[in-house]
């Protein structure tokens, strides 16, 4: 049923509602709706509007509606041009004209930016905490191979020799960022736009401040425009969602990489790879193409957002319909996305041997010539001169650089006596980066557990803000 329409002569032309109509998107926003229509009926029967027994008729209705909603039993028509419509029209097919009654107070400007804020807030919660499982998952892989070496990479280049642990732990550094993002964004968002109306508020004698109460929220939006207009919140989403996709990707791209044949360092299990329809030897990474095609389509939903937002006036416009389908687009894609790539990484062996060999080459251990100078009393300008020449040297004649001789690391410097090649190890190398958040084996083992200790918060958040959102719905 229409929610417009007293000024008009007639019903909208096809082509206008078919363009208008948003159920078939917004529809997942019913729960919310309804759940915020019963704190809003709270607010008109507190301010006298409704009488103590139309008001429990309309609870009964409403509560009635959830349960059928829920169960499928309701359901959008053909008519129903949103969301709105649709459980106004359950409304009065259970209660006549009184089903009418809540529109008092409050706009659909208003109520879709208490929806959307609800359904957001409760989906963003579920995201953080597959990111959160995502984290624990790649610290479990991490002190698997705490005592395993393997080349560290700039420029994919072979640069210094790191523990592999290391290598895998910075990912989930990265993820307890976006953790940090939704839960920073939480915090801002948690505020109410119910009782706004369209853009003035109301002349009636509602009660922002209970219904945001009651909705959970920290307290109404200060102003009546900004509350019906303001979509940051769908921005700064669209943004987190788009760095987890993006800390996915790049994490997909090392995937690929690394159970290359050229790398040959991890092998996936048979449950998160696939075959080719054509090369029965192959054995593809879709997990990690597939995570990294997506950040894509998580960026564009972001772009999509702000480019819409850029140039609207102030308050309302009907451009804002067009906020739902990206962040509803972001929500599943990750919610498909993380429990499949952190069932890879779960499984995921990696060959300790291939990674101990290659750990050395390339000569990744020519800046521990060079601090060896520094720690002689050597400039550092004139040491990274030297350990270059060393590098030259066994290029020009194919060998590796402890396979230089005594006098050759003499004639590079006088300083490179014999005892610089207690340095030239892959594990010296490893036990000397001992400054904070570097390699060593101690150094490494302090960072899982402090990421453990950050999971372990952010989980114990997670857990309440879900179980009292969880409350807050079932009322």
């Amino acid at each position: 049923m229409a929610l417009w329409g007293g000024r008009f002569s007639h019903g909208p032309a096809d082509a206008l509602f078919a363009l208008s109509r948003s159920i078939q998107f917004d529809w997942r926003l019913a729960p919310y709706d309804l759940r915020s229509s019963l704190a809003h009926l709270q607010g008109l029967e507190d301010g006298g509007l409704l009488g103590t027994s139309d008001a429990s008729l309309i609870r009964k209705a409403l509560k009635q509606l959830q349960k059928e909603v829920e169960s499928g039993e309701f359901a959008p028509q053909e008519g129903d041009e949103d969301v709105h419509s649709a459980l106004e029209r359950g409304l009065t097919e259970k209660l006549g004209e009184l089903g009418g009654a809540l529109r008092a107070g409050r706009s659909r400007n208003d109520q879709v930016a208490t929806d959307l804020r609800l359904y957001a807030l409760d989906h963003m919660l579920n995201v953080a905490g597959l990111v959160s499982d995502l984290q624990s998952t790649i610290i479990e892989k991490s002190r698997e191979y705490i005592d395993a070496p393997a080349p560290g990479f700039t420029h994919l280049q072979h640069a210094q020799p790191v523990l592999f642990a290391h290598e895998l732990a910075k990912h989930a550094h990265a993820l307890g960022r976006d953790v940090d993002r939704i839960r920073d964004w939480y915090e801002r968002t948690s505020f109410s736009p119910l009782g706004a109306g369209a853009l003035a508020g109301s002349s009636l004698p509602i009660n922002p401040e209970a219904s945001a109460s009651e909705l959970g929220f920290k307290a109404p939006i200060a102003n009546s425009i900004d509350a019906v207009s303001d979509r940051d919140f769908v921005a700064e989403a669209l943004f987190a969602l788009a760095m987890v996709g993006l800390h996915l990707s790049r994490m997909g791209e090392e995937w690929s990489l690394w159970t290359s044949t050229e790398f040959g360092w991890a092998k996936l299990d048979d449950a998160y790879a696939t075959g080719s329809s054509i090369m029965p030897q192959k054995k593809n990474p879709d997990i990690a193409e597939l995570a990294r095609g997506k950040a894509g389509r998580l960026i564009g939903n972001l772009t999509a957002v702000l480019t819409m937002l850029k140039g609207l006036p102030f308050a309302y416009n009907r451009d804002l319909q067009e906020d739902k389908e990206p962040l509803f687009d972001s929500l599943d894609t990750l919610n498909l996305v993380i429990p499949a790539f952190g069932g890879m990484v779960a499984t995921t062996v990696f060959n300790r041997e291939k990674m101990a060999m290659a750990a050395p080459t390339g000569f990744s251990l020519a800046t521990e010539i060079a601090d060896f100078l520094v720690r002689v009393g050597v400039p550092f300008a004139t040491a990274h001169e030297a350990a270059g020449e060393c590098v030259r040297r066994c290029e020009s004649t194919g060998r590796e650089l402890h396979e230089l001789t005594d006098d050759e690391f003499a004639a590079v410097h006088p300083a490179l006596t014999a005892e610089v090649r207690g340095v030239l190890t892959v594990s010296g190398a490893l036990a000397s980066r001992t400054t904070f958040g570097g390699t060593a084996p101690d150094q490494i083992t302090s960072q899982l557990s402090s990421l453990a200790a950050q999971i372990a918060k952010n989980s114990a958040w997670i857990g309440s803000e879900s179980q009292r959102f969880s409350g807050m719905m079932g009322q």
